[in-house]
């Protein structure tokens, strides 16, 4: 019991749903309710993927590929700050215009969900390096089980909050929603610049 409730903690800290909830809302700006929820529901169920496969093998995926947890860390800290220099300068909205509304958007709506959404907000190196941590707590099949469950319900309540931030936007409007999207630009790469100086740190430690 003592293990599940430490990676319980561990994992809704680490993936932080209150904290991802205006950010999604800041990437998905523009879009229906039904495209906004197609967008979570995908996304969620990716980054379970993604966080599940780890928990069940563990660390021996990043060793068989020669990858550091500090590698990781780097290279999602420099995807998530060209995510937010988009942001910042709305790079993605004049992307759109230029390729067309309905073919952008369906190709927005069906990438976003998987980068930045899954890889690297959701599942990204924090998360992973928990999971990796926290599977070595649970070694027999039945434990990895009970892990698997304990990342779903992270996952469930991330969703709901995702869910809360679509009703959210009813009430920024234009000008508040462009004013949410280069603050929390800014805010992200403050993160993603943080990702990379832990990982050259701990590149360096290793």
């Amino acid at each position: 019991m003592d293990a599940i409730i430490n990676a319980l903690t561990t994992l809704l800290v680490t993936i932080d749903p209150p904290g991802l909830a205006p950010i999604f809302l800041s990437l998905t700006a523009g879009m229906q309710r039904s495209e906004r929820r197609q967008v979570a529901i995908r996304g969620t169920l990716i980054a379970f993927a993604i966080l599940a496969t780890f928990a069940v093998f563990g660390s021996g995926i990043l060793h068989l590929l020669g990858i550091s947890i500090g590698a990781f860390r780097i290279a999602g800290g420099l995807l998530l700050f060209w995510i937010a220099f988009e942001m910042i300068f709305e790079k993605r909205n004049a992307r759109k215009e230029k390729t067309g509304e309905t073919a952008t958007m369906r190709d927005h709506i069906e990438n976003i969900a998987v980068f930045p959404l899954a890889l690297p907000l959701i599942a990204g190196p924090g998360a992973i390096s928990a999971t990796i941590l926290l599977s070595g707590s649970f070694p027999s099949t039945l434990e990895r089980l009970l892990l698997l469950a304990v990342i779903a319900g992270c996952l469930a309540l991330l969703y709901a909050a995702l869910a809360i931030a679509d009703r959210i936007d009813r009430f920024l409007g234009q000008t508040g929603r462009a004013i949410l999207t280069r603050l929390l630009g800014v805010i992200l790469a403050a993160l993603a610049v943080q990702f990379v100086v832990d990982g050259v740190r701990s590149a360096f430690i290793l």
